[in-house]
């Protein structure tokens, strides 16, 4: 008699883990469609602002190379010898310079998330590339009669590096805080090399800034940050993730650091020498685009 109640029990007890076992696993079937559901529509959120980011961006310069084309072939032979025709091709110029640029951010981020992304590495002079990258710049910090500081150490060592992907990361850097700085404000270029193995570039400016969570979104790809004050700046928003993906494929750290209406501190170190890779191997180590960056100065 006693047997039989311990094996009742014991059957219970079985079927009783039994029936646990297949509600835990149905539990957690349940969670895992509803996280993948939520992935889902997270996915599809930011393809549509993808898209609409990306339609507004395009159609602006194809409107203007497309609007300034037809005036240019309305024009009577008497009118295309005089400056008009010259002003409009300049601005069609203008406008398929800004398409290239908007075609060559989303390839780079394609090939950047895909892997397949190549670096073309050699011994190059930091303070060239520094001063080249200022030089395209300038223009446009003269214009809105900002004040540029350009401190580069007189100590800096040759790098390892891709001398075109340096230069972008420098220009877009640059091209920001010119954006985003108010006229008279002022912006500042800072190299230096307190470490044997790495150097350290900073661009600082004075202008609107950031908070956590705007600095958050930036990191992200077409993340630009909609505000008062940055609405109806032309960008695609890549410029932040592009350059940290690059710097951390040299083997270096990025970081930024901002404080609304005080300004923004952009950051980078790089190893003197390459990490080992071929120039023409895929980029697979990259980290992956739209992670935070480490906010605060580099150590």
């Amino acid at each position: 008699m006693h047997d039989k109640s311990g094996h009742r029990r014991d059957a219970l007890l079985s079927r009783y883990t039994a029936d646990l076992g297949r509600l835990i696993s149905r539990r957690e079937a349940e969670a895992a469609l509803r996280a993948a559901a939520m992935e889902s529509a997270i996915a599809n959120r930011t393809k549509s602002e993808f898209l609409a980011n990306m339609s507004h961006e395009l159609r602006t310069p194809l409107n203007a190379i497309i609007g300034f084309s037809e005036l240019i072939a309305a024009f009577s032979e008497s009118e295309k010898t005089r400056g008009k025709s010259l002003e409009y091709a300049g601005l069609i110029n203008q406008a398929g310079k800004h398409l290239l640029n908007i075609i060559s951010d989303i390839l780079d981020i394609s090939k950047i998330e895909s892997g397949s992304f190549a670096l073309d590495v050699g011994a190059h002079s930091l303070k060239e590339i520094i001063d080249a990258s200022v030089a395209l710049v300038e223009p446009r910090i003269r214009d809105r009669l900002q004040k540029l500081e350009v401190r580069v150490a007189p100590n800096l060592p040759t790098v390892s590096i891709d001398e075109r992907r340096i230069k972008q990361v420098i220009i877009n850097l640059l091209s920001n805080a010119n954006k985003f700085t108010p006229r008279y404000g002022t912006l500042t270029v800072i190299a230096t090399a307190e470490r044997r193995d790495f150097v350290t570039v900073a661009v600082q400016d004075s202008g609107i800034g950031m908070n956590k969570d705007q600095m958050a979104q930036a990191m992200k790809p077409f993340g630009q940050i909609q505000s008062a004050h940055t609405r109806g700046h032309e960008g695609t928003g890549l410029g932040l993730p592009i350059s940290k993906a690059l710097i951390e494929q040299h083997g270096g750290h990025f970081f930024l650091s901002s404080e609304p209406n005080v300004g923004t501190m952009v950051a980078f170190t790089l190893p003197v020498h390459a990490p080992e890779f071929s120039a023409a191997s895929p980029a697979s180590s990259w980290s992956r685009l739209g992670t935070a960056a480490p906010v605060g100065s580099p150590a």
